[in-house]
């Protein structure tokens, strides 16, 4: 017996994407959490983050949680290539097109506005990915995004970044099970290869240094990588993570035909309340990236940068066993939230 799904499917038919190739019959899965207001305007978009399905990252909805289902239309699309909106996976073994944010962006846009004739939103919140893909939206739809909160993300992906992700792509497809391109079988040594690359670069040096793995029941740095890295992305399709590795790697809010690359007249497009909260101790969405933006953000209501002080690195963005980075963030976004729209009557 197949299991019930707990999402929903937006067909959106042939797309025609940024490198100008058309996607077939494209799928954005996605989730809705809370009731949509008759004035549709409690709307917070929620997008996904790398490898990352809805499920994992439900855990930030509820009542007393930072984003509260109660009081708002929470909506999270799963970004391509996680193995739910369309992704190597589900594609038939052809080729997969490439993928940008802006391809992502213009479909979830979509998404609102055909399926649920949502015109504004309260609030477009993401993390890592999707902290990328809230930057995207407040540039290329500023009329419509009241307020964004980049949670450790940035702008654009910067070189630094791009090395990263060329170490955590080296690392998988070094199993012999990658080949002509594409994995032909599950690689199992790439996947604990890959973890215990990114275990290195999602924690900081001060997380290890004092051992702070203990604080969640792991008795020894072995015991932490082994059961918290080894297997994390085992879960994933291999060719779906090199999917959105690269989505990751082109980001950029400015490489768009309403740009043409240049990173000021995107940011200077933006009109939202920003809320920056980079992690003071990531090391791959590096801090001083946001610093640089929040200058240029010219335009926007208000935005401030408030790094999250955590030695958690990257995963402080992603508190699910962190109460205090979760504190942090709940009344982050809750003074974001209470920020009028001045442009309103």
């Amino acid at each position: 017996m197949t299991a019930q799904r707990d999402y929903e499917i937006f067909e959106a038919g042939d797309v025609s994407l940024q490198s100008g190739a058309v996607f077939p019959a494209m799928k954005l899965a996605y989730k809705t959490y809370g009731s949509l207001n008759a004035a549709k305007d409690n709307v917070i978009l929620y997008p996904t983050s790398f490898s990352a399905q809805h499920l994992d990252t439900e855990w930030l909805i509820g009542p007393d949680g930072v984003l509260d289902p109660l009081s708002y239309f929470i909506i999270i699309p799963n970004l391509f290539g996680n193995g739910l909106s369309s992704s190597p996976s589900n594609f038939g073994g052809a080729p997969f097109p490439e993928l940008t944010y802006h391809d992502a962006i213009a479909v979830q846009h979509r998404l609102l506005t055909e399926r649920f004739g949502i015109t504004e939103l309260a609030l477009v919140y993401g993390w890592s990915m999707g902290g990328m893909q809230a930057y995207h939206w407040a540039a290329l739809h500023p009329e419509m995004v009241a307020r964004a909160a980049v949670v450790c993300g940035s702008a654009r992906c910067a070189p630094y970044n791009h090395v990263f992700l060329e170490g955590v792509k080296a690392a998988l497809t070094g199993d012999p099970a990658f080949r002509d391109g594409r994995f032909v079988e599950k690689p199992v040594a790439g996947y604990r290869a890959m973890g215990r690359v990114y275990a290195g670069w999602a924690m900081s040096h001060g997380f290890y240094r004092d051992e702070l793995w203990r604080e969640t029941g792991f008795t020894s740095l072995e015991d932490y990588l082994v059961r918290n890295w080894d297997t994390t992305f085992a879960r994933r399709d291999a060719n779906d993570l090199l999917a959105q590795a690269g989505i990751w790697q082109r980001g950029d809010i400015s490489r768009c035909t309403a740009f043409g690359g240049d990173l000021d007249r995107a940011l200077g497009a933006i009109k939202a309340h920003m809320l920056l909260m980079p992690g003071a101790t990531d090391r791959y969405f590096d801090a001083r990236d946001n610093e640089d933006e929040l200058a240029r953000l010219v335009n926007a209501k208000s935005a401030v940068l408030h790094p999250i002080p955590s030695p958690h690195g990257h995963r402080a963005g992603n508190p699910i066993n962190n109460p205090r980075d979760k504190a942090f963030l709940k009344a982050e976004v809750a003074a974001l939230l209470d920020k009028q729209d001045r442009s309103r009557p």
